[in-house]
């Protein structure tokens, strides 16, 4: 099949990956992250990439170029190409969201458990998409 088809709130819900890539186009990623209590993804700028978050379930703040948002379930978040931007759970529980990058970051099919697994990981993008 070409593309990607599915319940994306129930996959996202389900996942406790700190990153977790779904799909790789030639255009765009689809991946999952899942943030513990206090746990963030880390202050980032994406010189070429446009980067759209979803919140699933949980609650935070993204900093975005220095303004700070509060946010939750069901929030949706776009991040400009050259933004210095980072989201951080400030809830108890973990949060779950999906993020779609374009053009694509990672790995095709990478996945890291940990946020320390992902910085310590050779996952960027390399060409190879899903299909």
């Amino acid at each position: 099949m070409k593309g990607f088809v599915a319940d994306i709130e129930d996959i996202t819900e389900a996942n406790s990956d700190f990153r977790h890539v779904l799909y790789t186009g030639k255009n765009l990623q689809l991946v999952l992250m899942s943030l513990n209590p206090g746990e963030d993804i880390g202050e980032e700028v994406h010189a070429t990439h446009d980067q759209f978050f979803r919140i699933e379930t949980g609650k935070g703040i993204v900093t975005i170029d220095g303004m700070q948002s509060r946010i939750k379930k069901d929030h949706a978040i776009i991040v400009p190409a050259g933004a210095r931007h980072n989201i951080t759970n400030t809830g108890e529980k973990p949060m779950r969201l999906y993020t779609l990058y374009a053009p694509p970051q990672h790995r095709d099919g990478f996945i890291a458990a940990t946020r320390a697994l992902a910085d310590a990981s050779a996952e960027a993008f390399a060409g190879t998409t899903s299909e």
